[in-house]
């Protein structure tokens, strides 16, 4: 279905970012539709830490408050659906979604997150964000003075292992294969008692997601509390790239400090082009966009 209306900014993604951002635009009185398909990437999470006011509330539960605050502003919508193709426009962009719908924007917001990709570990994903975790800042407070391993190689075992330390010091590396340590950095591990495994990963036992043991491909099983793992992602939308926006090294979208994109009248917020992935930081980059989209209507418009 097409329709006439033009809205004033288009944000593709309605979890915290999104809303944020929302809830910044709706607040100026601008025309907003949130597109999302309601698949978060932390539905597995138990409990979200670190935020102010929110410390221990289930993801879901701020989502949904989130939800219920953002729509109280009448100016805002959302629609549940997925964006699957967009382009640039005379009067500014013109979105698809997998329903068919054809959406007019002033301003695009790309609040899409990632997708994490899962090794090939039976049990893995079944821990992912329970008990295999990805950062210090968000879980780690609860698996403290617990014994921990961290799945990672290299520069970024050796700085997970520098922050993980501080929470317990029963600590071990698994590397899944070769491992790969400058010997400067070998010396500090054996100074802090942190021992590398590079025995093979083939399952994670556990018990509703919580860890029990590694188990290798040699038969051995090691018991583990908690697992910090360094896996890698894909941007969870093609849009971005498919219009021109611009990527890090790394493979998060390219923003400026006004979470503002390589492309005029685009922004993105939240874990799609941050590598510091809480709800907290995705609050904020949010209203960030939020206002900044709105600050790019203002100057057009007075």
């Amino acid at each position: 279905m097409v329709t006439n209306k033009i809205y004033d900014v288009v944000i593709i993604g309605g979890s915290y970012s999104g809303l944020s951002a929302a809830m910044a635009l709706g607040r100026s009185l601008r025309s907003v539709l949130i597109i999302d398909a309601g698949k978060p990437c932390n539905s597995q999470t138990p409990h979200s830490h670190n935020f102010l006011t929110q410390d221990g509330v289930k993801p879901n539960i701020i989502a949904q408050k989130a939800i219920k605050e953002v729509l109280e502003y009448s100016s805002v919508s959302i629609l549940n659906d997925f964006a699957v193709s967009g382009q640039k426009t005379d009067s500014g962009f013109e979105i698809i979604t997998k329903k068919g719908e054809v959406i007019a924007a002033k301003k695009l917001i790309f609040a899409t997150g990632v997708k994490d990709i899962m090794p090939q570990i039976t049990g893995f994903s079944d821990c992912w964000g329970i008990s295999v975790i990805h950062c210090p800042y968000c879980h780690g407070y609860e698996f403290k003075r617990q014994k921990t391993g961290i799945l990672a190689n290299g520069n970024k075992a050796f700085h997970v292992a520098s922050m993980v330390y501080n929470l317990t010091n029963n600590v071990s590396i698994l590397t899944s294969g070769k491992s790969d340590f400058s010997i400067e950095q070998i010396e500090k591990l054996k100074k802090h008692n942190i021992e590398v495994i590079e025995k093979e990963i083939v399952e994670i036992e556990h018990t509703n997601g919580n860890v029990n043991n590694v188990v290798f491909k040699n038969g051995e099983k090691i018991n583990f509390n908690a697992i910090y793992a360094a896996i890698t992602f894909e941007q969870h939308s093609q849009i971005p790239a498919s219009i021109g926006c611009e990527f890090s090294e790394l493979g998060y979208i390219q923003v400026d400090d006004f979470q503002k994109t390589s492309i005029e009248g685009v922004f993105a917020c939240g874990d799609n082009s941050s590598m510091l992935r809480s709800v907290a930081n995705a609050v904020a980059s949010g209203n960030i966009a939020g206002a900044m989209a709105n600050m790019e209507l203002v100057t057009e418009q007075f």
